[in-house]
């Protein structure tokens, strides 16, 4: 029993066709229009058409990054295309031979993880995506969680520093501003311009015309260098105690984290749990979760916007 998922990012459109085991049996890719939102529908369209060609495909999820309705029709906002109160799902049924469903794209992912990776054998899952922001995705006794009006889950909008740094979101003090891919080249820069543990990230910006990608952290960090290894746990520290606050809410079993910063593995991992355990409320007492990387990395959002829509569709 296959269904097709559509992962829509800021540059690519990925979309699956992915059987009941979460396995990819077909897939495709193809650039986002930028600003277009016509386009972009368009291009949806074809993919979920060509992917549903000659297929037993039952269903299409589409996973698109900001505020879903509880229906899983309309997109409220979306940060990257001029989508406001669109009317997506309605817009692409019609046009395609299978019924549609719209998703999150942070939920879509942790659904993967749940179902298929990091968070599988588990009931309850807390999944945190570590990229240019902060993803959230929460599953409550096997079920993912999205709240009275669908747009639950922005685990990375929790305030934690009162009059903190200013978020994207109008707010101040989020995670997001100091557990993001953004937030990690930050410290690395502030350990550069420090000079000492910093002398390899400053040696390696100015190759890069004074910038600090964070591919270039990556490697430092790989490579055991002590200025990224700092900066990596700076933001490690900022995610346990943001997890402290989560467990004392939802009390999960596991953590999987996600993103691109979650390749460091361990050497994130670790900073976390010890920062989580020193701020875990009742230590002693609470039942510890375990710390994941996420398994499915790129896959993620195309399995879980496929998997959504398949159990969508044979409930109805």
């Amino acid at each position: 029993m296959h269904a097709i998922g559509i992962d829509i990012g800021g540059t690519k459109v990925a979309g699956a066709l992915v059987d009941e085991n979460g396995t990819i049996v077909r897939q495709d890719r193809k650039p986002t229009p930028a600003g277009d939102s016509e386009s972009l529908k368009q291009v949806v369209v074809d993919m979920i058409n060509e992917l549903a060609d000659g297929t037993d495909a039952i269903a299409a999820g589409v996973a698109a990054p900001g505020f879903i309705d509880a229906t899983g029709s309309i997109v409220y906002y979306t940060p990257n295309v001029p989508w406001r109160h669109e009317q997506l799902r309605h817009a692409l049924e019609p046009k395609v031979g299978v019924p549609v469903i719209i998703e999150n794209d942070a939920n879509a992912a942790g659904w993967a993880e749940f179902r298929f990776g990091a968070g599988r054998l588990s009931t309850d899952m807390v999944m945190l995506t570590i990229g240019t922001g902060v993803g959230g995705a929460i599953v409550a006794n096997d079920r993912l969680f999205r709240g009275g009006f669908g747009a639950g889950g922005e685990l990375g909008h929790m305030r934690i520093v009162p009059n903190g740094l200013p978020c994207g979101c109008g707010a101040n003090g989020c995670i997001e501003q100091y557990g993001s891919g953004r937030a990690l080249q930050r410290y690395a820069n502030t350990l550069a311009d420090a000079g000492g543990i910093g002398q390899k990230l400053a040696e390696v910006r100015a190759k890069n015309g004074n910038y600090l990608h964070g591919a270039d952290i990556g490697a430092l960090i790989d490579d055991d260098d002590p200025g990224a290894l700092q900066a990596v746990r700076q933001l490690g520290d900022w995610l346990g105690q943001a997890c402290a606050s989560f467990a004392a809410i939802l009390d999960p079993q596991v953590f999987v984290i996600g993103g691109g910063v979650a390749s460091a593995g361990e050497k994130l991992l670790a900073p976390i749990r010890q920062a989580f355990l020193q701020t875990l409320p009742a230590r002693g007492y609470h039942p510890e979760p375990e710390f994941r990387i996420a398994e499915l990395v790129n896959d993620a959002g195309v399995v879980g916007a496929a998997d959504v829509a398949r159990q969508h569709a044979i409930s109805r």
